[in-house]
């Protein structure tokens, strides 16, 4: 899948993050006995090399900063993360040669952490209690602290996060359906896949509805941010315009539904579990259509979890 031509030049550099994208749209039938009239197609982002849907922001943003000059050598790359993104930062890092720092919540998935220091990551911990935005403050108190060190990439406010999903995702998404679907499920975390595939899939066609799922503040599902609250942080780049419909999903309802997809033969997180228990009750009320989800990564993620237990 071609990117923007200032990320398909840095790729000559750098080959091996080609492997980034392209992932297979496949159909789920787990439902076709009860709800015949509705399918589901399901992109595999666990096949990407960082094993998640995040290497596609994560190399945007990263080659977009080295390509106009904002990535500077040296500097030293600086972000929060729930795991996904802090993965495809240390690995996309020590491929561009840079040294990465990672805040992250410590109840992040020891599989992730772990994932992480492999590729040679600073790992910040922030108190769990306080919610995954702490690890928002903290990462812009370290920034604020030692701004001549870091580059901080804030995914959250960086534009082209979104314009991944824009450019690929959402780009393969119709190549692979023929440009025929009714529904997108997905979820916030920074914002960018719901404000990137909104925005390139209605312009394609308009009665395309965007549904995203929210979770519980607390326990709440890794990775997706609840929303609502007066003291939740909206992400920057997210455009609430793009979603047509908030679908409220427990942390029950995600391993639910991640057991179900297991004996099904799927192994996936619990964000996809959450994806999927979202796309079952739009299937169980519209009776019919054509919805597109995403499995975010991979079970093994979370073996250090009660997903599992």
């Amino acid at each position: 899948m071609p990117w923007d031509p200032r990320i398909e030049g840095l790729l000559d550099r750098y080959p091996v993050l080609r492997a980034i994208g392209g992932t297979p749209l496949v159909p789920l039938d787990i439902f076709r006995h009860e709800l015949p009239g509705v399918e589901v197609l399901v992109k595999l982002e666990s096949l990407n090399p960082g094993g998640s849907l995040k290497d596609r922001p994560v190399l945007r943003m990263l080659l977009g900063a080295l390509a106009d000059g904002r990535l500077e050598p040296g500097r030293t790359i600086l972000d929060s993360s729930s795991g996904n993104a802090g993965i495809a930062y240390a690995m996309i890092g020590r491929i561009i040669g840079h040294p990465v720092e990672i805040v992250v919540p410590d109840n992040a998935s020891s599989e992730r952490k772990k994932r992480m220091l492999a590729h040679g990551a600073r790992l910040v911990y922030t108190d769990a209690l306080q919610g995954y935005d702490e690890a928002l403050r903290e990462v812009h108190r370290r920034y604020k602290a030692d701004p001549d060190r870091y580059f901080f990439c804030d995914q959250y406010g960086n534009e082209d996060n979104w314009r991944a999903h824009y450019e690929t995702t959402a780009v393969e998404i119709l190549e692979q359906t023929g440009g025929r679907l009714t529904h997108v499920v997905a979820g916030v975390g920074t914002g960018g896949t719901v404000t990137g595939l909104g925005r390139r899939l209605k312009e394609h066609d308009p009665k395309v509805r965007m549904v995203c799922v929210i979770p519980d503040a607390f326990p709440g599902v890794e990775g997706l941010k609840p929303l609502g609250r007066p003291e939740d942080i909206v992400p920057a780049i997210l455009d609430e315009r793009m979603i047509d419909e908030r679908i409220h999903v427990t942390i029950d309802d995600a391993y639910r539904m991640c057991v179900r997809l297991a004996q099904a033969g799927f192994f996936v997180g619990q964000s996809s579990g959450a994806y999927l228990a979202g796309v079952e009750q739009i299937a169980r009320r519209e009776r019919r259509g054509r919805v597109v989800t995403l499995f975010n990564d991979i079970g093994e993620r979370y073996f250090s979890t009660r997903l599992w237990d």
